[in-house]
């Protein structure tokens, strides 16, 4: 009798699928977190130690039931208030209840800072969106300031709205340049120290031209798939192998914090490239 390799050589193949399905599912569902320390002289004393949770590109997904995984990860490491870098939603299976369930388990936690990204800006439904946020008491920043003292010092934070909202084609790239210049230009303030909260990190020219201090953003998706050694493979904006995609960057007196995100759009799946939060501490 011919004995046959046929049944082994199956299962060998049969296992190796079983095991690259488990690597995809923990790749898109198990929770990064990307922890930093942020030193300038010009950070009021006051907000020696204070730390900043950066979520971005959430894109309707869950993380457990009623968000539970997420929001118990966020909790334990105990953040002064947590900022969303836009697209809480996805516009292609818009699903804004999803959204919400976290927003909210997020505020029971600390204040939430918010804004909108191209999405949002793209749904067509962000005058719902905003509102619903609102009612949450979520501090929606549409092109303007808030100021956040603690211990007799302050700083400001800042929002800058999407490109997006400005235009629906992609042929005009200069002139949302330049109105994103004019906002920004009549929110900076070089005598104070600013945090700005924008989703698209690869203007980064724009925000080291306006000398912001701090700038946190998303859109890039980590690159989507992350080669090892070498980084993103795609990205919005950015082509191929773009710079902007994860991490820190600093230019000039100014950082940008990157999130990797949460969610996924188009492509439905990461590869070395877990769902990321970013936690960054400061001190003078």
């Amino acid at each position: 009798m011919i004995k046959t390799k046929e049944p082994a050589k199956n299962m060998k193949i049969i296992l190796t699928i079983i095991m690259v399905i488990i690597f995809l599912i923990w790749q898109n569902n198990h929770i990064s977190v990307s922890k930093y320390i942020y030193k300038n002289e010009k950070l009021p004393k006051g907000f020696n130690g204070f730390k900043i949770l950066h979520i971005s590109d959430l894109h309707n997904k869950t993380f457990g039931k009623n968000q539970r995984y997420i929001l118990g990860k966020i909790k334990s490491l105990s953040p002064d208030i947590i900022v969303i870098t836009g697209d809480l939603v996805d516009r292609r299976r818009f699903d804004l209840e999803k959204a919400l369930e976290f927003v909210k388990g997020a505020m029971d936690i600390v204040p939430v800072y918010y804004v909108p990204g191209n999405h949002e800006a793209w749904s067509g439904k962000y005058d719902v969106v905003r509102e619903e946020l609102k009612r949450l008491d979520i501090r929606v920043l549409e092109n303007e300031k808030l100021r956040l003292d603690r211990e007799n010092s302050s700083i400001e934070i800042l929002g800058l709205m999407d490109p997006g909202f400005y235009s629906l084609g992609h042929k005009d790239r200069e002139t949302r340049f330049h109105i994103l210049e004019e906002k920004l230009n009549k929110l900076k303030n070089d005598s104070e120290f600013q945090i700005l909260l924008s989703h698209r990190p690869e203007l980064l020219d724009l925000y080291v031209a306006a000398n912001m201090d701090m700038i946190f953003a998303g859109h890039a998706h980590g690159g989507q798939f992350r080669i090892p050694g070498l980084g993103g493979l795609v990205a919005p904006e950015q082509g191929f192998f773009p710079k902007y995609t994860s991490g820190s960057h600093t230019r000039d007196n100014s950082t940008l914090y990157i999130s990797r995100g949460l969610g996924n759009s188009i492509i439905p799946i990461r590869i070395f490239n877990r769902p990321e939060i970013v936690l960054v501490k400061l001190e003078d």
